[in-house]
């Protein structure tokens, strides 16, 4: 079997630097229990704070050690969902878009690894101001929300500036990533592990429609937009400097542009959207994947997308240098 020694795995006592991005809506507790199972450690994505189904997502992860992720801008509002989950003993907690300050002492006080998701450097100096373990550096290409930066640069100018003013921090990439050559390049830029939410939102754990899964094989790279869109059909006040990257489709074709009109509409479009969302239709509401869409072929089991991405990895990383492999 192979193992992957980086300073990320030893510190969480994991087999592969692989975690499963917290997807809100997607990413639940057998899809957290497949990648842990797989050798990695799985998210279970909080999203917008439902705690009847983040408990549903604890048991349905079982005996698995996971974690759990939140959009931090979103917990501020009900910030016992945090409480909550820390009674499950969670292996990491991932908060994501906003100020990590409220909840650092409860992290800390349960003994929790906290990672912090960045999209820029900014985000970076305030992940380390108060103590993260793991930074993420989230690059544009990643489906769902984030920012501007590019993952190819953005991750080694973080991994430089950890390297510099906070050597024990973690690094994790994320943005794009979907193969073995991601996870290689990953570690060649610096960073400890990948951070892996669209390859895994393509798997047969996630909870994601039929129709939906079905419009990521159809399309590729270039099939996705970053946009608000989406966020004013769901009428969610995201922060400013914040889109999402979804899915080119009808939907999107119709309001991306005319963001003034669609929020002038929006006591009828709303529940338009929703009703699509529930229907699982791919082409009148958002479906939440990114650019490596054209990596993607196949709905597959987690565990099989976690060891070919491993086993891709070592053959890269073996060949060129710059891992432990045994």
């Amino acid at each position: 079997m192979t193992t992957f020694s980086t300073r990320l795995t030893r510190a969480l006592n994991i087999r592969y630097p692989i975690v499963s991005a917290p997807m809100a809506f997607a990413g639940g507790g057998a899809l957290a229990a497949a990648v842990t199972r797989a050798g990695g450690l799985g998210l279970i994505g909080g999203g917008y704070g439902d705690p009847a189904w983040i408990e549903d997502q604890f048991d349905a992860a079982g005996d698995q050690h996971v974690g759990v992720g939140f959009i931090t801008w979103s917990l501020r509002k009900s910030p016992s969902l945090l409480s909550d989950a820390l009674k499950h003993r969670p292996a990491a907690v991932m908060l994501s878009f906003g100020d990590p300050r409220p909840f650092v002492d409860d992290i800390r006080g349960a003994g929790t690894v906290m990672i912090c998701q960045c999209q820029n450097m900014e985000h970076v100096q305030d992940a380390v101001d108060v103590g993260a373990e793991v930074v993420v550096a989230q690059g544009a290409e990643a489906g769902g929300h984030g920012a501007l930066r590019g993952t190819l640069s953005f991750v080694p100018e973080v991994a430089d500036f950890l390297a510099q003013h906070s050597s024990g921090t973690l690094l994790l990439a994320a943005g794009g990533i979907a193969d073995g050559r991601g996870l290689a390049a990953a570690l060649v830029l610096g960073a400890d592990g990948v951070l892996v939410g669209t390859r895994l939102w393509a798997s047969k754990e996630a909870l994601v429609k039929e129709p939906h899964h079905n419009s990521i094989l159809e399309s590729n790279g270039d099939g996705t937009l970053r946009t608000r869109v989406a966020d004013i059909a769901r009428q969610i006040p995201w922060p400013r400097g914040f889109t999402a990257r979804i899915r080119r489709n009808a939907f999107t074709d119709r309001w991306h542009g005319r963001e003034d009109e669609l929020e002038a509409n929006v006591a009828i479009e709303g529940p338009r959207y929703r009703q699509a969302f529930a229907q699982g239709d791919p082409d009148n509401t958002a479906v939440w994947f990114g650019e490596a869409a054209g990596l993607i072929h196949a709905i597959e089991p987690a565990t099989v997308i976690v060891e070919r991405m491993v086993t891709q990895a070592a053959f890269h990383l073996t060949r060129r240098g710059g891992a432990t492999l045994s």
